[in-house]
């Protein structure tokens, strides 16, 4: 098999300019800022649950029942529990008619002001629903509903920005492993918010959201001032320039058809040789792009496993082995090492082969196994960490593949050259279809624990991710055939 060309020719760092490195960093850790605000809030429910039933956990007989019942907001812990998993779907599902939204505000304004505006805007909604809340010493459901409405309308423009920025200075030549590397973000943020949450958390939960609100608000005015969008903007060509030098070989990884003549649109996004101004491409037609909805619906199924792993970790070691919460929190930190690894090696793996599914379906196929294997963990903390990596390695490394270097992949295809203001609207679709999914599960997962138990939580994981497998089964075929028949090819040609 013929190695690519981001192997032949090195242009997988030939190209790379200091501004390359400014832009992946800057972006990177953008991303994680506001994934550690999240984490934040997953990683205090424990202390969350107990300021808000107070009765629940007087332990002391002595005191009058005025001081325990005045943050009465829930009378027992299960309903407090009920409530934040009602919050967690809350926030997803703004966040997902956000990213629909923010991905065409991407293609249409400045990527940099969205981003940073995103970011401030964000951390100060958190800074008032987590400690200003406390501070005062309000507790009303209403108000936390709507702040986390809000955030998560917010925190939704970050992705799609994100994304979009990658894809115009990161060509296609080791897209996946650039981008799996890159997808890293997600889960250095997981780790960062759970490292500041539990450095201060003996403080109270309250200095938790203080001290991630502070750090993302800081992010966002570098942002603001330091980003730079485009190769465009400082006179370097773009990346559509360069590309159309390389030779056919290096042509989109994602198909829906195997030769360029089978493409027949009936609608028209570039028209002529040359546009001074390209357009961004409609909803409409995002949508009808190959690939687009398969990989939409997969990632639906998946990424509720991969949040509800996110949202409820700390939470189930707490809770399942008895584990103080400052260990759970550090201890779920093994979850995105697994996915940092899987998520580059497997987009490492897919430049190689030049297809992105059959990776994917491996991965998940495994997965399934790492998911029953971890369902049976001992309360032993050095294993539970070990199948806590695996478990993380093939499904936060599918899940890394597929919100980055597979939306750039659908973001760029070839009916759309020349349009780059495609890449914010197809990731905020695909983006925005997986968190719908992720918003019913996280309830979902509140009440099949609540009814059934852990166990039959991880069933339901193993069922979504099978059905992660079906939606994108017809593109795992194609690529896989057309892999056989290159290998048969290259073994007649030898």
């Amino acid at each position: 098999m013929a190695w690519p060309n981001i192997f032949q020719r090195g242009t997988l760092f030939s190209r790379f300019s200091h501004h390359h490195v400014v832009v992946f960093l800057l972006t990177f850790f953008s991303y994680s800022l506001l994934h550690a605000s999240r984490k934040t809030f997953s990683n205090v429910k424990v202390s969350i649950s107990k300021q808000w039933t107070p009765s629940a956990f007087n332990k002391s007989i002595n005191l009058p029942v005025e001081i325990w019942s005045s943050n009465h907001l829930f009378p027992s812990a299960e309903e407090a529990t009920l409530f934040l998993g009602t919050l967690d779907t809350i926030f997803l599902f703004s966040y997902a008619v956000g990213l629909f939204i923010s991905g065409i505000v991407g293609d249409r304004l400045n990527l940099r002001w969205v981003l940073s505006f995103g970011m401030c805007s964000s951390a100060l909604v958190v800074f008032v629903f987590g400690t200003v809340t406390e501070w005062l010493h309000f507790y009303n459901k209403g108000l936390y509903c709507c702040l986390w409405i809000v955030n998560g309308l917010l925190q939704s423009t970050g992705w799609p920005c994100v994304v979009a920025v990658m894809g115009n200075w990161f060509g296609k030549a080791g897209r996946g492993v650039v981008f799996g590397l890159w997808s890293a973000c997600a889960s250095v943020g997981n780790i960062l918010g759970a490292c500041l949450a539990s450095s201060v958390l003996q403080y109270g939960y309250e200095y938790a959201f203080l001290v991630t609100a502070a750090v993302q608000f800081a992010g966002g005015i570098i942002i603001f001032f330091g980003l730079l969008v485009s190769p465009e903007e400082i006179g370097l060509p773009g990346i559509e320039a360069e590309e159309n030098f390389e030779e056919d070989s290096h042509r989109p990884l994602i198909n829906d058809a195997e030769n360029e003549d089978e493409y027949e649109p009936n609608y028209s996004i570039q028209e002529g040789s040359t546009i001074a101004q390209v357009k961004a491409i409609s909803f409409y037609q995002a949508c009808c792009l190959p690939g687009v909805i398969p990989y939409s619906l997969a990632y639906a199924c998946l990424k509720l496993v991969n949040y509800s792993f996110f949202f409820w970790l700390p939470f189930y070691l707490s809770n399942n082995f008895g584990w103080k919460e400052a260990e759970a929190d550090k201890l779920s930190i093994w979850y995105d090492v697994g996915g940092i690894i899987g998520g580059t090696l497997q987009g490492f793996i897919s430049d190689v082969l030049q297809k992105r599914a059959p990776v994917l379906a491996l991965s998940l196929l495994l997965a399934v196994g790492s998911l029953v294997g971890y369902s049976r963990s001992p309360n032993d903390k050095s294993i539970n960490a070990l199948l806590m990596a695996v478990t993380g390695f093939f499904i936060g490394g599918p899940s890394n593949m597929i919100s980055s270097a597979i939306s750039a992949d659908l973001g760029r295809q070839e009916l759309i050259q020349g349009s780059s203001e495609a890449l914010a609207t197809v990731t905020g679709i695909v983006d925005g279809t997986g968190s719908i999914g992720a918003a019913v599960g996280q309830y979902l997962v509140s009440l099949i624990q609540d009814n059934l138990g852990w166990i039959w939580v991880f069933y339901f994981f193993i069922l979504m991710t099978s059905c992660t497998i079906l939606f994108i089964s017809p593109l795992i075929v194609r690529e896989t055939c057309y892999l056989m028949q290159r290998r048969q090819a290259h073994v007649l040609s030898e």
